[in-house]
C-alpha cells in the first residue's frame, strides 16, 4: 500500500513522473534517499551559516571541536585528529598550522613521547567552539521542530541503522 500524504513535496513530484516514465521501476528508495540528499544539502547550508556567525569554517569546527570532545586538557595527537576528521596527514598538518595561526591550537611536544607532538586547543579555541556548538544545536533543533520529540529517537535509530553498513 502507497502512503498519501496531504502536503506533497518535490520529491513527491519527481517519483510521480518517473512512475509515469517507467512504471516498471521500483521507486521506493528514491522517495527516501531523494529526501535524504535534499536534507542533507538544507543542513550543510545551516550549519556553514551556524559556523560562519563565529568566523569558523567547517573544517576548523571539525578540528577542534575533535580536540574539545577529548576532554580536558583538550589535545590530540596529529595522527588521532587524522583518524577522527578522515583526512591526510598532509591536509591535517596544513590545518593545524592555519588553526595555529588564528590562535586557536598551540603544537606541543607531547608528554608520553619526547619524538611526537600533540596539538592542544587554547582558550580562545575552546570559547570559538563552544560557542559555535551552542548555534549549530540551535540550528539543528529548529529543524527538528517539524518532528513530535517522541520520533526523533525513532527517527535516529532508523537512521543509525542505515549508516551502519557504511560504518564497518
Amino acid at each position: 500500500m502507497e502512503h498519501e500524504t496531504a502536503h506533497p513535496d518535490e520529491v513527491d513530484r519527481i517519483v510521480a513522473a518517473w512512475k509515469d516514465a517507467r512504471p516498471d521501476l521500483d521507486l521506493e528508495p528514491l522517495t527516501v534517499f531523494s529526501r535524504v540528499s535534499r536534507l542533507a544539502r538544507h543542513l550543510d547550508l545551516a550549519r556553514r551559516g551556524a559556523f560562519a556567525r563565529h568566523s569558523l569554517e567547517t573544517w576548523e569546527f571539525d578540528v577542534l571541536s575533535a580536540l574539545r570532545r577529548a576532554g580536558d586538557p583538550y589535545r590530540l595527537s596529529p595522527g588521532a585528529l587524522v583518524t577522527q576528521t578522515l583526512v591526510t596527514s598532509g591536509t591535517m598538518t596544513n590545518r593545524i598550522d592555519r588553526l595555529e595561526s588564528r590562535g586557536f591550537v598551540e603544537r606541543h611536544r607531547s608528554p608520553d613521547d619526547r619524538r611526537g607532538i600533540v596539538v592542544h586547543l587554547t582558550a580562545t579555541g575552546l570559547a570559538r567552539v563552544d560557542a559555535a556548538m551552542s548555534d549549530l544545536l540551535d540550528v539543528e533543533s529548529q529543524v527538528l521542530t517539524a518532528l513530535k520529540p517522541s520520533e526523533r529517537p525513532q527517527l535516529a535509530d532508523l537512521l543509525r541503522t542505515v549508516v551502519a553498513q557504511f560504518d564497518e
